[in-house]
C-alpha cells in the first residue's frame, strides 16, 4: 500500500515541471504556469484535512475512499496526459490533487487500524513510500544514477527521454488504477470517529492557534511558514534546472538521491537532536536550504555540487521537519497535539508553499528565465536560486535571534522519538 501510493506521486510530480517546458513551449509567463500547476497541490493540502474529517472519517472506510480517489484520479491524470492548453492543464491537476491529497492521511489510517504496536511497527512501513518515490524516479529516468540502465520505458514505447513527455502521467494513471482496485482487497479501516460532530477549525488544527501566545512557539512558527517559500523552488524546478546543466534526460534517477540522504538522515536524528539540541538541529536544517541553494547558484557547472544540493535534502528535511514535529509534540499539551501538528502542516505544506510556488513563478517571469534549454539554466541558475539562498538565509538569522530552547526541550523531544512516529504524511517522499 504504501510503496504504490507514493510511487504514483513520484512517477510524475517531479519531472512535471520538464514536461510543462516541453509541452508548453513558447506560451508567455511559461515560470508562472509551472508554478500554478505545482501550486495546485497545496490548494488542494489546505482542504484535504476537511475532506478526510468530513467523509473517511465518520461514514466510510478509509480503504474504500482510497479505492474511489485513486480509481478516478486515474482518469483526470489519463485525461490531463493530452491537454496542451496550459489553463486546462492546472485546472486538471488541482482536481487530480484534491483527490489524492486525502489519500495520504487515509493511508495511514488504514495501517494504524490494523497494526498492534503503530510505534515499532509504522516506521517499517512509512519507508516503504519512500522507497516507491525513489523506485518511480529510477524507472522514468531508466537508469539507477548512471550506473545501471533500466530501459522499461524505452523498452514498451520506444521514448528514450521519457520525462519531457506525458508517459510519467500516463504511467502514475496506470499504477494508480491497479492500485484503487487493490485498495479493496486492503484489510477494513472503520470511520474513527463516526457519529461524532465534525468542526473544519479541529480539521485544520487551527484549535493549536492559542499556543502562539508562547514566544518560542510563535518564534518557530513564523519561521516554519517563511522557510516553506523557498522549499517551494526545490521541488518545482530543481528537475529541470539539474537536466539542462548536468544530466539530461537521466535526472530524474539523480533526483531520488535526496530521497536516499532522507532515509540516511532519519536515522541519525535521535542522536543528533540529543547532543546539539532543538535550536541547533532547526537551524542547520534552515541553513541547508541556503547552501543548497547556492550552490545551485553559483556552481551549476560542477556535477559534484549539483549532486551535493540534491543530497542536502535529508538536512534541510529531516533536520527541520521531524525535528520540528517532535519539538511541537512535545511543546503543546496533550490533547492539542494533534491540532498543533496540523497547523504546522497548514503553514508549511499548506500556506508556505503555497506562496512559494507563486513567488518562483514570478520570479522566474521577471528574470526571464528560460528554463528549456542549458544556455538558458546558465545564463539564469544564479538570479533564479540566489534569491531563495538569500531569503532563507534571513529566516535563519532571525530564528537564531530569537528563538531560545527551555532547559530540557531536547532530552524531551528525544524522548518523544521513542513514542509515536511523526505524522509525515504531507512529505512528499
Amino acid at each position: 500500500m504504501m510503496f504504490m501510493q507514493f510511487f504514483i506521486w513520484g512517477a510524475f510530480f517531479v519531472t512535471m515541471g520538464s514536461y510543462m517546458l516541453n509541452i508548453f513551449s513558447g506560451e508567455d509567463g511559461i515560470n508562472s504556469i509551472i508554478g500554478s500547476a505545482y501550486a495546485t497541490h497545496n490548494w488542494a493540502g489546505l482542504l484535504a484535512p476537511v475532506l478526510v474529517g468530513l467523509i473517511a472519517d465518520r461514514f466510510f472506510n478509509a480503504e474504500r475512499v482510497l479505492a474511489f480517489c485513486h480509481i478516478v484520479g486515474a482518469c483526470v491524470l489519463w485525461y490531463a496526459s493530452g491537454v496542451t492548453d496550459p489553463g486546462t492543464f492546472i485546472w486538471l491537476m488541482l482536481a487530480y490533487f484534491f483527490l489524492y491529497m486525502p489519500t495520504l492521511a487515509l493511508v495511514n489510517a488504514v495501517a494504524f487500524a490494523n497494526i498492534d504496536d503503530p510505534d515499532k511497527q509504522f516506521p517499517n512501513i512509512r519507508v516503504w513510500g519512500t522507497i516507491g518515490w525513489i523506485l518511480a524516479g529510477f524507472i522514468v529516468a531508466q537508469t539507477v544514477l548512471g550506473w545501471v540502465n533500466i530501459p522499461l520505458i524505452e523498452m514498451i514505447t520506444g521514448e528514450a527521454n521519457a520525462q519531457a513527455t506525458a508517459i510519467p502521467l500516463k504511467m502514475a494513471a496506470i499504477i494508480s488504477v491497479i492500485y484503487g482496485f487493490y485498495c479493496l482487497t486492503l484489510p477494513p479501516a472503520p470511520p474513527a470517529q463516526k457519529g461524532e460532530e465534525f468542526s473544519v477549525g479541529n480539521a485544520l488544527g487551527l484549535d493549536a492557534v492559542k499556543l502562539l501566545t508562547d514566544r518560542n512557539f510563535a518564534i518557530f512558527s513564523i519561521c516554519s511558514f517563511a522557510i516553506s517559500i523557498p522549499l517551494a523552488f526545490y521541488y518545482a524546478r530543481t528537475n529541470d534546472f539539474v537536466a539542462a546543466v548536468q544530466f539530461g534526460e537521466q535526472s530524474a534517477s539523480f533526483m531520488a538521491i535526496g530521497q536516499m540522504s532522507e532515509v540516511l538522515f532519519m536515522i541519525a536524528i535521535p542522536v543528533l537532536l540529543a547532543r546539539m539540541g532543538v535550536k541547533w538541529m532547526l537551524l542547520i536544517g534552515m541553513l541547508a536550504w541556503t547552501a543548497r541553494y547556492l550552490l545551485f547558484g553559483l556552481f551549476p557547472s560542477s556535477a559534484s555540487l549539483v549532486v551535493l544540493g540534491i543530497a542536502l535534502h535529508g538536512v534541510s528535511y529531516d533536520f527541520f521537519f521531524v525535528t520540528g514535529q517532535l519539538y511541537i509534540d512535545r511543546k503543546a499539551p496533550r490533547h492539542l497535539r494533534a491540532s498543533a501538528q496540523g497547523f504546522f502542516n497548514l503553514l508549511t505544506y499548506g500556506a508556505g508553499m503555497l506562496i512559494g510556488n507563486y513567488v518562483l513563478g514570478w520570479w522566474g517571469d521577471s528574470i526571464q528565465l528560460d528554463g528549456s534549454t542549458t544556455e538558458g539554466w546558465l545564463a539564469g541558475a544564479t538570479s533564479f536560486w540566489v534569491m531563495p539562498a538569500i531569503f532563507a538565509l534571513a529566516i535563519a538569522v532571525i530564528f537564531f535571534l530569537f528563538f531560545w530552547e527551555k532547559n530540557g526541550d531536547a532530552k524531551e523531544s528525544v524522548a518523544e522519538t521513542e513514542g509515536p512516529a511523526p505524522n509525515l504524511e504531507a512529505s512528499p517522499a
